[in-house]
């Protein structure tokens, strides 16, 4: 038995542990299963999951960068009826929470995504992804505009009972904007960050590498602009929150979880080491343990500012 307390209650949601992996980045479960001991993880955020199944954008819509990749997926997926009729039984036999994480070009199919989703067997909570173009709105992202996550959020609020989480965009002026609206609008929990726009160009081709020619930047590159957003997040709501962005070992986690963070998503280090979340449960735990911890939580928030050195 494990001398510390490794579970984290976020609001309406138990989990096991605090580590959990992020959308996009661990498919469905089953792709890891061969590798991964899936009852170890506090919870998989299944991929992007829309009302109907989507092919995804043209290739190539993945490129590796400085310290980190770029992808344009484009929300590929089996759509939200296969995805609980094929998936979800898999993922039923492990005791893992299983959080969907579901996107949508207009409210209204926010709104269906969470109703069907509603009550059923094995969804433990709703990760709403806002960071989607709002079609209705020429474009505009729901999460870079306060009162559309306000109003998407309380929408989706009132068709579902499951603990909600809401991701927020960190492609704003000032994150704790729409962090307030999403709360106000009814989040309980808040994911950050997802990943920042940016783009590719190949010198000897003068050409875009990616076929959409932006793409979502990920891995140890955004960490500390995500560390930051999640240390001011945490000081401007009172919800539990996920951190997330760049997070490659243990040491990275505890930082996030010093920041604010109650939780953490391990994203891009999953393509580099499939093993890589039980390696930070792991790490964390023995962290605790050498800081003369014996609960999880007694850490969250707690990072201190810096001494300043002596003067010569």
């Amino acid at each position: 038995m494990s001398r510390v307390k490794m579970d984290v209650q976020l609001g309406p949601l138990h989990l096991q542990n605090p580590v959990l992996v992020a959308s996009g980045t661990f498919g469905y479960g089953s792709e890891y299963a061969d590798l991964v001991d899936l009852n170890r993880l506090g919870g998989i955020m299944v991929k992007g999951t829309t009302l109907r199944p989507r092919a995804g954008n043209p290739m190539p819509r993945m490129v590796e960068t400085a310290s980190g990749c770029l992808n344009a997926i484009g929300l590929q997926n089996v759509g939200v009826e296969a995805f609980i009729r094929e998936k979800l039984p898999f993922l039923r036999q492990y005791r893992c929470a299983v959080i969907v994480n579901i996107a949508a070009d207009v409210r209204e199919e926010f709104e269906e995504l969470a109703e069907r989703l509603d009550g059923v067997e094995g969804v433990h909570a709703l990760e709403l992804n806002i960071s989607c173009p709002n079609q209705a709105r020429g474009g505009i992202e729901f999460g870079v505009d306060p009162e559309a996550t306000y109003d998407v959020v309380s929408r989706v609020r009132r068709r579902t009972r499951l603990p909600l989480i809401v991701k927020l965009s960190p492609n704003v002026t000032d994150i704790r904007v729409t962090a307030r609206a999403a709360v106000d609008g009814g989040a309980d929990i808040l994911s950050l960050v997802n990943t920042f726009v940016g783009t590719a160009i190949d010198a000897r081709t003068r050409q875009f590498k990616l076929a959409n020619i932006t793409g979502g930047l990920s891995g140890p590159a955004i960490k500390p602009l995500a560390l930051y957003m999640v240390w001011k997040v945490a000081q401007a709501v009172s919800v539990p929150i996920i951190g997330m962005g760049g997070i490659m070992n243990a040491t990275d986690a505890v930082e996030f979880m010093l920041a604010g963070a109650s939780a953490v998503a391990v994203g891009t280090a999953n393509y580099i080491n499939p093993r890589v979340s039980i390696e930070v449960l792991e790490g964390i735990e023995q962290y605790l343990i050498e800081q003369g911890e014996t609960d999880v939580k007694a850490i969250v928030g707690t990072v201190k500012r810096c001494k300043p050195e002596s003067e010569f």
